[in-house]
């Protein structure tokens, strides 16, 4: 079954969750995209994460600086993974931290709010590494995708 974005949450809802990616993204060269579908088809939510992350070609930015939010909203699973570039130079404990805060406000029902504070801490820690340059383009829509 096709999903459309309005399965999952409301256009204000939507445009929070956009507008947190583009500000996240303004001060870094880095990418950061959200994936939702209902269920994971997948036993492991970091397989189908990485699936994901290939399909969405997010393993193609010049700097393999793309991060990836990943929720099924119906299994309850969620994911956040980075390309090796990001990989190389965060610290340890990084994505972990930043999935506990997330499922922090999740148990609360607050999935706006956990996503927006997921995609936040992304952004922030792609600026140190990642800075913005005059000339740098944003290379992967900034849309959710849905599966």
């Amino acid at each position: 079954m096709n999903h459309k974005i309005g399965d999952f949450f409301s256009e204000d809802e939507v445009g929070q969750i956009t507008e947190a990616v583009r500000n996240a993204e303004l001060n870094t060269s880095g990418e950061i995209r959200l994936h939702i579908e209902k269920q994971c088809p997948e036993k492991d939510v970091l397989d189908r994460t990485a699936k994901i992350f290939a399909e969405l070609g997010m393993h193609k930015t010049q700097l393999r600086n793309g991060v990836l939010i990943y929720l099924a909203f119906d299994h309850r699973k969620f994911a956040i993974i980075g390309d090796a570039g990001i990989n190389h130079v965060v610290e340890a404990g990084f994505w972990d931290s930043t999935r506990d805060i997330m499922q922090h406000h999740f148990k609360q029902g607050q999935f706006v709010t956990g996503l927006v504070k997921g995609i936040e801490l992304a952004g922030e820690n792609l600026k140190k590494h990642f800075p913005f340059h005059k000339d740098d383009i944003n290379e992967l829509s900034d849309e959710i995708s849905i599966g």
